[in-house]
């Protein structure tokens, strides 16, 4: 069942069609980049423009929780996280649930809360690589067609991180979707966290859930 699972999760992430969305093409402008960068430590960390704050339910991260991650981090109430396994190098489905330098580990989903669509979080790399870097390999890889691509320089918990919103304009969609997505490095590696959701407006009413994880990341 589990394996079954993971290639759902797969055929998600090659298609894009249940929002894996997770995050993805085109650079963004130099001007766009240096505009983020500009911009105070309170407009960077501000919670986007969706209405309250998410019930905390279970801590995920550490061992014995359902996904073991280099991070540790709080789930909204309800959301349901699951390990994925990926494969090894050369399986076909392994290969499917890479985005950039990273591999999907964790799926988080909001169905049992109200809502369709996954905190998908995913890991990779070595300690010392770049996060905005991985962050825009990841994007690339999510969404080969995409508009208003943003990178953000942002916290997650106490750590410096990088934040990429934009909207996902692949016509395998049934309309442009917003995505939104940030990335950590920790001494194993980078980690992205990324909402996808079904549509525009299931992806804002779940911001909640993935600001309360954003918000209350750990390492260490």
């Amino acid at each position: 069942m589990r394996q079954g699972r993971a290639r759902g999760a797969a055929l998600k992430a090659a298609t894009a069609v249940l929002a894996l969305g997770a995050v993805t093409g085109c650079s963004s402008e130099p001007a766009a980049d240096a505009e983020a960068g500009a911009r105070s430590t309170a407009d960077a960390t501000a919670t986007p423009a969706a209405a309250g704050s998410a019930e905390k339910g279970a801590t995920i991260g550490g061992p014995g929780s359902p996904c073991p991650l280099p991070v540790t981090f709080d789930v909204a109430a309800d959301w349901k996280p699951e390990a994925v396994e990926s494969g090894g190098a050369d399986d076909e489905f392994g290969a499917l649930l890479r985005q950039g330098p990273v591999t999907l580990v964790c799926e988080i989903d909001a169905k049992p809360a109200g809502n369709i669509g996954f905190l998908r979080v995913w890991a990779g790399g070595k300690a010392g690589d770049d996060a905005r870097e991985a962050l825009r390999a990841f994007v690339a890889d999510a969404a080969k067609s995409r508009e208003k691509e943003t990178y953000t320089a942002t916290k997650a918990g106490e750590r410096d991180a990088v934040e990429v919103t934009y909207v996902n304009t692949d016509d395998l969609l049934d309309e442009p979707k917003k995505e939104r997505a940030f990335a950590v490095a920790t001494p194993e590696g980078v980690v992205v966290v990324d909402l996808g959701g079904l549509d525009t407006q299931e992806h804002e009413e779940m911001l909640p859930a993935y600001e309360l994880a954003r918000k209350s990341l750990r390492t260490g």
